[in-house]
């Protein structure tokens, strides 16, 4: 086979889902489908608190599987959170895993998947193809729409001691199956459903012009942007639309099948490098920064942000002067809209943080398939653009 052809080659990768209201109760069910015998349970506090996890013990429990809980996991979690979680469930005997919540409890129960088939630290993995035996079964019970955790083949973990957030990308982090339940993001306070909103809209875009799109990912981060528009405000004013909402958790299922296929962009790694360094919320970075690396990348993908506009309903004359501008006003209005109006200077980054951002976002992975190469001058420009 010739190098071109190889070069065209795409693969699309996938859990089983099963998709709509009641699909949690089901957690018992495919825990005996998988033969387990003792579960290990990933939340966090929020999760637990709000019910959902609850909700999961008692279908273990309808179900005769005993279980564990680990839920000492926070936002953009960490190295020694995977490692914790790996002890306990190594010293309850556990050959199962569910994972309830948001991208947090996913990503860190993928990260203790890993470390119990294999032996390391969740730092060892980083990177692509770098796992290689799969872990035990994992369920995933996605409680926010927007993440995307529970259908895509990547997980985000912060090293605390380089103060960076590593990727660990394999197709051994794919949930078994996703049981996506629209009704758990009622519980969603609006500012996580407008963050984790934008974060499945950032998703589906940057997917979309990726270098490795194709066809079928096209698809389905166009399908994604469309419903992001159609629904998004609504479920932030409405939280208990479930119109909206299951809207909005398909989106985020469609933008999750995208990103997990096509990867991501310039968005993502300078995102990752703000959670990581200094600890900032994902959805709301990737929300500022959307808007400027759409113009940054717009000269050289014009055609492909042009099909995302007409989606949004954005006109792009053909003969403007800055092309890119329509759209890139489109998403600011949006982004204000859902109340994501703040700069870095007022959310603890110092402008010389600058420099050790850009230095971390370049080495991120997600910048590979960025249509436009981007080197650190460019990227400490852009933060700057966002700073005051």
């Amino acid at each position: 086979m010739d190098t071109n052809t190889l070069c065209n080659l795409r693969k699309f990768l996938v859990p089983e889902i099963v998709y709509g209201e009641g699909a949690l109760e089901l957690a018992g069910r495919h825990a005996v489908n998988f033969g387990g015998t003792k579960v290990l349970i990933v939340t966090d506090p929020g999760v637990q608190e709000t019910g959902w996890a609850a909700q999961v013990e008692e279908s273990l429990q309808v179900s005769g599987i005993p279980y564990a809980t680990f839920s000492n996991v926070t936002p953009n979690p960490k190295d020694f959170e995977v490692m914790e979680g790996v002890d306990v469930y190594r010293a309850e005997k556990c050959d199962l895993i569910i994972a309830v919540g948001g991208g947090s409890p996913m990503d860190c129960a993928k990260g203790i998947g890993v470390v119990a088939g294999n032996p390391g630290h969740i730092t060892d993995f980083e990177g692509v193809d770098e796992v290689l035996h799969p872990g035990p079964p994992l369920i995933f019970i996605p409680t926010t729409a927007g993440t995307s955790a529970d259908v895509s083949q990547f997980a985000i973990i912060t090293n605390t001691v380089r103060k960076a957030k590593i990727a660990i990308i394999s197709k051994m982090v794919i949930p078994d199956i996703a049981l996506v339940d629209p009704k758990t993001t009622v519980t969603m306070a609006p500012a996580l459903t407008a963050a984790t909103g934008m974060d499945a809209l950032c998703h589906a875009f940057e997917a979309f012009v990726s270098t490795a799109s194709s066809p079928l990912t096209d698809m389905s981060a166009l399908a994604a942007v469309r419903l992001i528009v159609d629904n998004l405000i609504c479920a932030y004013h409405e939280p208990a639309n479930m119109t909206c909402r299951n809207n909005m958790m398909m989106a985020s299922l469609m933008a999750g099948l995208s990103f997990s296929n096509a990867s991501l962009g310039l968005v993502h790694a300078m995102a990752h490098s703000l959670g990581g360094c200094l600890g900032l919320a994902h959805g709301e970075c990737n929300a500022m920064l959307l808007e400027h690396v759409v113009r940054y990348n717009y000269a050289v993908s014009a055609e492909k942000y042009d099909q995302l506009a007409k989606v949004m309903g954005v006109a792009v004359e053909a003969d403007a002067p800055d092309k890119s501008a329509a759209l890139t006003d489109r998403l600011a209005a949006m982004r204000s809209r859902l109340g994501i109006t703040q700069r870095l200077s007022g959310m603890g980054v110092l402008l010389s943080d600058i420099p050790r951002l850009a230095e971390n976002a370049c080495k991120d992975p997600c910048l590979a398939t960025n249509p436009r190469p981007a080197a650190a001058d460019d990227i400490e420009r852009i933060y700057r653009r966002i700073y005051e």
